[in-house]
Formats: C-alpha cells, sequence, structure tokens
C-alpha cells in the first residue's frame, strides 16, 4: 500500500509533545470522492481537544488531524465528473487535513481562485463555514440586526463578525480577553469590516456594554463560543426575540442555577451547533450555498482573511502550542514543505 507523511500523535492522545512527524497509509478515494495533494491546512481549537482524546470524531472519519485545507488535485473516484487531475482546490473535510493527501467528497471542494495563496485558501473553509451556519442559517441575520459575537480575534469570530456586516447588521459588538485583541477588532487591517464595537470581557459587562449600544434593546444575534461563564450575561444581552447559536462551550457545559422565565418572556431561541459530524448532503448544501452568497465577496476583497501565522509542519508543535496558549489574533496556517 502507497506510504505517506502525516502529522500522528504517539499513543493516539496526548500534550503537545506526543505530536510527530511519520508515515501512514495513503488514502484511496472512493467513487464520489477525491484524492487531493495538500498545500497548505488550518488548526482550529477542536484539533487541540482531539489530541487530547476528548473530541469524539465522526464516524468512518480519519483518524489524523485536520479539517481544513488546499491543494492540487491528484486522483478522481470513479464517478467523479466536476473535478479533473491538477485542479487548484480549498476544502473540508471530517479530518484528515494534517497530511500529504487526503480523500474528501467530491461535493466538499471548492475552486482556489488563482490569485488566492495556498495559504490564504486553508484558511477559509472550517472558519468561513462555521460563522456562516451560526450567523446566516441558524441565527437567521437579517439587514439591521445587532449582533453580539464572542471569541471576536478567533479565525471563526473575525469571519462572523465580517459575515454581520456584510449581511447588513446595524451594530456588531465582539468580545475578546486582551487589549491588543480589543483594539484589532475594531481596526481591522486593509479595510476590513471588522466590529463595530469591542469589548473586553475581563474588565468591562458585555451585557450591560451592548445594551449601551443597542439603546437599552439588546442583541438580535449572537453568535457564542464560551458557554458556562458566558451565559447569564448572555441572556442578559439578548433583545426580544433574539437568537442565540452556541458553537463551543470553553469555560465549561453546566449553568448550576439559572432562571427560565427570560427564555420565555423574551421569547428566546437557542440552539447549538456543530459542523463536523453533520452529513454529507447537509455540508454539501452549507458550502453550495456559501458559495453563492459569499464566495464572490471573500475573492473580490470585501472580506477578507486574516493569518496570524503561518509554520512548516516540523513545527507541529509549536503551531500547537500557539493556539493553545491563546497568542493567535486570526487563523494559523501549517503549510506542507
Amino acid at each position: 500500500m502507497a506510504q505517506m507523511r502525516a502529522v500522528l500523535i504517539k499513543g493516539g492522545s496526548g500534550g503537545i509533545e506526543n505530536l510527530f512527524l511519520g508515515e501512514t497509509a495513503r488514502p484511496k478515494p472512493s467513487s464520489r470522492e477525491v484524492l487531493v495533494k495538500i498545500k497548505a491546512f488550518g488548526l482550529n481549537r477542536m484539533d487541540i481537544l482531539q489530541r487530547n482524546g476528548v473530541y469524539p470524531i465522526p464516524p468512518g472519519a480519519s483518524k489524523i488531524l485536520g479539517v481544513e485545507f488546499s491543494g492540487h488535485v491528484a486522483e478522481l473516484g470513479s464517478e467523479v465528473k466536476q473535478w479533473k487531475v491538477d485542479d487548484e482546490v480549498f476544502g473540508l473535510a471530517a479530518g484528515g487535513a494534517y497530511a500529504e493527501y487526503i480523500t474528501v467528497p467530491d461535493c466538499h471542494l471548492i475552486n482556489k481562485p488563482s490569485h488566492l495563496s495556498w495559504v490564504n485558501a486553508a484558511s477559509i473553509p472550517e472558519n468561513w463555514l462555521t460563522a456562516f451556519q451560526a450567523l446566516v442559517k441558524v441565527g437567521k441575520i437579517k439587514a439591521g440586526d445587532d449582533v453580539l459575537v464572542h471569541t471576536g480575534a478567533s479565525g471563526v469570530g473575525l469571519a462572523a463578525c465580517q459575515l454581520a456586516r456584510l449581511y447588513g447588521a446595524n451594530t456588531v459588538t465582539s468580545t475578546a480577553s486582551k487589549k491588543e485583541k480589543v483594539d484589532f477588532l475594531t481596526n481591522l487591517p486593509d479595510g476590513g469590516l471588522g466590529a463595530t464595537h469591542a469589548v473586553n470581557y475581563k474588565t468591562q459587562d458585555f451585557s450591560e456594554e451592548v445594551k449601551t449600544v443597542t439603546n437599552g434593546k439588546g442583541v438580535d444575534v449572537l453568535i457564542d463560543f464560551v458557554g458556562q461563564s458566558h451565559w447569564e450575561k448572555n441572556i442578559a444581552a439578548l433583545a426580544l426575540d433574539g437568537r442565540m447559536t452556541m458553537l463551543g462551550l470553553l469555560s465549561g457545559a453546566e449553568v448550576s442555577k439559572f432562571n427560565l422565565g427570560p427564555l420565555l418572556y423574551k421569547r428566546l431561541h437557542i440552539e447549538g451547533s456543530t459542523l463536523r459530524s453533520r452529513s454529507v448532503p447537509y455540508q454539501a448544501d452549507l458550502i453550495s450555498q456559501f458559495k453563492n452568497e459569499v464566495l464572490e465577496a471573500l475573492v473580490e476583497g470585501k472580506l477578507k482573511t486574516y493569518i496570524h501565522k503561518v509554520y512548516p509542519w516540523a513545527e507541529i508543535q509549536e503551531a500547537h502550542r500557539e493556539m493553545q496558549e491563546d497568542k493567535n489574533v486570526g487563523k494559523i496556517i501549517v503549510e506542507i514543505v
């Protein structure tokens, strides 16, 4: 069986020091899959959780880390018609992107415009599709809405802020934990559509701040990754008929005491959302809608990708450490070199 290099984990799970470059079997595409030779891949917080053995991967997915990538089409399944060998693409996967080669459903790839770098292309799939799903499909954003986005300096957070502006939000408030991140959010480089307001959640009460920003109304759409520590303030921050999409539980999953009253009298809609565990048809539909509504704005530069740092994959431990220590503003990308 043909072999390839990949980032593997000693013992299957563990700390940063367990990551290493090794050899493993190269995947073979099924009839409706495409084999891609990867040029670059993006890091996501779920990679840290999976590395530590606390993130269950979807059934049938590769145990190799990584869910987004850019590269060349290397081989086609027998029923694939829309792609050809050497096409330049970027795409979404259920796993396996920390490797020289990956197989994905043919509907999970997007043509890479020639002027878009491999690094920038690899930063798009997971971040932008997650933000799009949370804000548009689940949050049902509409023009004139007031929006709150937590962890605004993350890749998904930056994408969500820009998407909210693209869809005509009245205000976009975003939170971060450090002054330099707060300053960045409202002053994105290259004229990016950043947040209209930013809050340091460690020194300010974001629920009170959004009430000030919205003249007492609260926000119509809220994107949360944090969970337990933000729960009470999130509920307070939401306006009548507010919609909150929960994407993560960084601070924990249990709220010990909670008054259900505001959910009833404010008619709140709270929905959890994941992307990696969704079905192939769901993801294909999401990618198609994203391409129709958003991709052109990204290609033309109205929406921007923000890269924190690019690492060669021999430095994968350093890349994971950078994310684990919450140092990044924007996306961490790894190149296969």
